[in-house]
């Protein structure tokens, strides 16, 4: 069935940011939404997810919600109204995703979850996210060696209602704080923005001239800050990042930031379509729904071999 002039009509009203590809809606698509593709991690996802679905015979609906739960609710009315198979979510807050997911299952569509989780279980069929107080865990004892284990530190948060920014700060300062002469200087969040980072850790200097690191709960963020210690002649200042981009792997290539931690957010997705697959076809993924997949520490040892959040071989 071919794409309803009605059904196009409502896409493009929405103002929705996206695509759909192949010539089947209702019969055999499956719906992605994420934040924004400006952020290279998220664009990753959903090539990840639609490569895979394209490889097992599935159209696809590419969406974008730009981290507004209001937004995402529309285009899940969206996806249920062309009828589509699956939706694969990297959701915009953890609480207020909720509903969405399960107005999704009531009408008989499942949802499968990437990168963040909801605070609800039996709502979604899967939630495969990175384990990522596991990860922070790498991040911080990185950051920790980098430091000679001393000196004032600056950490940068993400979103408040991201389930991911609590959980990697947890991650850094369980094992940060074993070291009594590592001096948490200044913590504030950056909503996880390359321009917001930039204008905190220009305040951040100002007020701690001293300081001697940065830790991220993102790349995104990290290199924001480290932009704006470059610009400010201060290249010596420690940044470790957390997600394993491009930019931060060229940038660790350079000699600038020092390290960052793969979450594997291509292979995430294309787990995700798999499942989603197996559970259109038989009913069940034959798996918990709570997944992690366990992060990679990543330095100037092995930076050359990332590409697109995954190691080459």
């Amino acid at each position: 069935m071919k794409l309803t002039k009605r059904l196009l009509m409502s896409v493009v009203a929405l103002g929705i940011a996206g695509a759909v590809s192949g010539t089947a809606l209702a019969a055999d698509t499956i719906a992605i939404i994420t934040p924004s593709h400006s952020n290279p991690f998220f664009k990753a996802e959903a090539d990840g997810a639609a490569a895979k679905a394209k490889e097992l015979g599935y159209a696809t609906m590419v969406l974008v919600h730009d981290d507004d739960a209001n937004k995402q609710n529309e285009l899940f009315d969206s996806a249920i109204a062309a009828g589509v198979k699956a939706i694969i979510l990297d959701n915009a807050g953890a609480d207020a995703s909720v509903a969405a997911v399960q107005k999704a299952k009531d009408k008989g569509i499942p949802s499968f979850l990437i990168d963040r989780e909801i605070t609800t279980t039996g709502v979604a069929v899967s939630q495969i996210v990175s384990n990522n107080y596991q990860g922070a865990q790498l991040g911080a004892e990185e950051f920790v060696k980098l430091m000679g284990e001393k000196g004032n530190y600056a950490e940068l948060l993400g979103k408040e209602s991201d389930t991911n920014a609590g959980i990697r700060s947890q991650g850094y300062h369980d094992v940060i704080d074993q070291y009594s002469d590592m001096k948490l200087v200044a913590k504030q969040t950056a909503n996880w923005s390359q321009t917001e980072a930039y204008t905190v850790m220009e305040s951040i200097l100002q007020a701690h001239p001293d300081i001697k690191g940065v830790i991220s709960g993102n790349d995104t963020m990290a290199m924001g800050a480290y932009a704006a210690l470059e610009a400010a002649g201060r290249k010596d200042v420690i940044v470790v990042g957390f997600d394993g981009s491009n930019d931060v792997r060229d940038s660790i290539k350079k000699g600038g930031i020092k390290a960052t931690v793969l979450q594997p957010a291509y292979q995430q997705a294309q787990n995700a379509v798999e499942q989603a697959d197996k559970f259109i076809k038989t009913g069940s993924t034959g798996l918990e729904e709570k997944q992690l997949m366990d992060c990679i520490l990543i330095n100037a040892d092995n930076a050359e071999k990332l590409e697109t959040f995954a190691l080459k071989q």
